[in-house]
Order: structure tokens, then sequence, then C-alpha cells
């Protein structure tokens, strides 16, 4: 398997859960702005979507968008318990929170990234966003991850998009829960491993 990835990028999520998975995977690095890769590719040609993260298999077959990556991955080795089984009423409350994460706090936090909004805008985005970590903490301070089995792929996801707060001056402080989470997942070796081989 090849992850196309791009540093401080949503595809954080999949690399970290591929580290504990213990997976065998090639890691390609993509050039945000010029589209190319590190080996010179093109990458549109991999995803015309033409942005990271994506999975290539070994079949040829390429698989994108960070929910549906994450669910194969955690499905190639149900033994890690990072997914809940499929057809499982469980499998849907992880759904449920790997959408919510998708589009209320990555949504959320990606329209910030967009440097032709002026603050105002940007205070209306932080207010809604808010309201959205009030819900993750509710749920945080009652277990140590968003789902009460223990660590899993939402987790990988939900980490990797509140990194970002730290470039809008977000304070997580605020939400006690979140501070705690983000030291949590911190710690964890496949995120320590995920995030070296990133930097190097």
């Amino acid at each position: 398997m090849k992850l196309y990835y791009a540093p401080q990028a949503c595809s954080l999520a999949p690399h970290i859960v591929l580290h504990e998975l213990n997976l065998p995977f090639e890691l390609v690095r993509v050039d945000n702005s010029t589209k190319q890769t590190a080996t010179g590719e093109d990458f549109l040609t991999i995803n015309p979507k033409g942005y990271v993260a994506a999975l290539q298999l070994d079949n040829g077959e390429v698989l994108t968008e960070g929910p549906a990556i994450l669910q194969y991955l955690a499905d190639l080795r149900p033994e890690a318990n990072l997914a809940a089984e499929n057809g499982t009423f469980e499998r849907v409350r992880l759904q449920e929170w790997l959408n919510f994460v998708s589009t209320e706090i990555h949504g959320g936090l990606g329209w910030l990234f967009n440097s032709q909004f002026p603050d105002e805008v940007k205070t209306l985005i932080k207010e809604k966003l808010f309201k959205r970590f009030a819900v993750l903490s509710k749920t945080l301070e009652r277990q140590d991850y968003l789902m009460a089995g223990g660590f899993g792929i939402a987790d990988a996801y939900l980490y990797t998009v509140l990194r970002w707060t730290q470039g809008f001056d977000i304070d997580l402080s605020q939400w006690p829960a979140l501070a705690r989470f983000q030291a949590r997942v911190d710690m964890r070796p496949a995120v320590k491993g995920a995030l070296a081989a990133q930097l190097a």
C-alpha cells in the first residue's frame, strides 16, 4: 500500500492507524501547491480530487476520503479493535462520530485556513466550532475516547484535526476534556511514529 500525505494535513489520521495496525506501507509526500509527489508523479493522476489522503492498494485501486480509508484499514486487522464490526450498532455509532468529526470539526477548522475570509467571518466560524467542541467535551468527560471500547479510528481523526487549533489561536484548555484527550493521544507510540516520519 501507498499512503499519499502532506504534512499538517488530515492524512495524518490514516498514517497513525497504519502504525497502530503495524501494516506495511510506503509513505509518499505530496506538495499541496504543485500537486506533485516527492517521486515526481502528478498527484492528480492518482487522486483527481487533488487532496490527501489517498491510499493506493496493492491491486492499484485508490481510496480517498479519510473516513472511508480509516474504516478500510481498521477492517484489515479487526483483532486490533480500532473499529467495531460491520453490521453492528457500535459500527453505526462509530460512523456517526466519523461524520461529526468530518463535517463539523474538520470542515469548520478547514474554513479558517482561507486567508480571504475577514476576521468577522472567522469569528462566526469559531463560535459555531466552539459549540461542537462542547459536544465533544461531554463525551470525553465521561470516557477517555469517543467510543467506550477505547482508542479507535475516530480518535485518530479527531486528534489530527484538533492539532490545527494551535495555528488559529484556539486554546484547547478552555475545554479541559479536549486538552486531556490530545495529551493522551500524543503519548501513543503510533502517533509519535507517524509524526516523526512526517517530519523526516
